[in-house]
């Protein structure tokens, strides 16, 4: 139940409810190094949450599946990122599919190139791996693909376009239930016009918004730049002239509302929900969006933000 709403938006619609039905089934991400500082997963997600664990370059995969298999034992959903250019060859990527399928029960990854531009072994993209038809031995079918709505730095955006027409034909001759998970940004505007932008090139595949959890502004400028995110860190910069502002949470407010609204508005788009990427930790960024996700929340008066009615401390 919302509280304390002021007003509609436009077209009678409301906001908590079009805010509850974006965040509702929200993912989340750990990396196995956080792991080790959250005594138990289940004080902060609840049970079935699907909670994506990353593979960073020069990391130990074992990590991976060792954080894997404890999230499944908390009542969690693990889905493990799989970099195909981090993967040294077809057997090793074999054998680490067998024990996240057989030790963690994980019936969903995410399937992405990786950080290095140059491969470790014989995998260039995610298509080279999606093609060797491991994934389908092990009946994981449901796998998530990145999308970046603000292009991707070191990719031509005609290849992007390529990559993700060739993952859409792929689903639909493989019946893999394939959906894309984009990179995080901070405005709404440059998220909708690609949106829009995959429909008119005739891409279906559902679309999960990267969201930026909740962190310090400073910590939002320093994780945009290390993952070379563009335009809309614009957005933190007008909000960081003054320095104390640079220390103050900041919470992805304006961007849900806007793309909630717009998706409620938009019986054509493709947006299924949204992943949360825990910038400045687990835990807050967790109540914020339970709280989101069951319309606990206050619009502001101008309509274009809101705040929950959680305890973030």
């Amino acid at each position: 139940m919302a509280v304390g709403n002021q007003g509609m938006l436009e077209d009678g619609l409301d906001p908590a409810a079009c805010v509850a039905s974006l965040m509702d089934g929200f993912s989340i991400e750990t990396t196995p190094g956080a792991s080790q500082k959250i005594p138990d997963y289940r004080a902060h997600l609840k049970a079935g949450t699907r909670v994506f664990i990353t593979f960073l370059p020069g990391s130990d995969f074992d990590d991976t599946i060792a954080t894997a298999i404890r999230l499944r034992r908390e009542g969690l959903e693990p889905v493990p990122h799989l970099a195909a250019r981090s993967i040294p060859s077809r057997d090793f990527l074999d054998a680490k599919l067998r024990r996240l399928v057989g030790e963690a029960g994980v019936r969903e990854v995410l399937a992405i190139a990786g950080a290095p531009l140059s491969p470790l072994g014989e995998f260039r993209d995610t298509m080279q791996m999606l093609e060797t038809g491991l994934l389908d031995r092990y009946r994981i079918r449901r796998i998530g693909v990145a999308g970046h709505p603000e292009g991707n730095p070191e990719i031509p955006d005609a290849a992007v376009a390529e990559a993700l027409t060739w993952k859409q034909a792929f689903a639909r001759r493989t019946d893999a239930s394939v959906y894309v998970v984009t990179q995080f940004c901070f405005e709404a505007a440059p998220i909708i016009a690609w949106e829009q932008r995959l429909m008119a090139e005739g891409i279906d595949l559902p679309v999960h918004i990267g969201l930026p959890g909740l962190a310090t502004i400073r910590s939002l400028l320093a994780h945009a730049r290390a993952c070379g995110i563009g335009p809309s860190t614009a957005f933190l910069t007008r909000r960081a002239h003054d320095v104390a502002r640079l220390l103050r949470v900041s919470a992805p407010d304006r961007l849900v509302l806007a793309l909630a609204e717009y998706r409620a508005a938009t019986p054509a788009s493709r947006i299924a929900g949204v992943h949360v990427y825990p910038l400045g930790g687990l835990s807050k960024s967790a109540r914020w969006s339970y709280a989101a996700a069951e319309g606990r929340l206050v619009v502001n008066a101008r309509g274009n933000g809101f705040r929950v009615d959680a305890d973030l401390s």
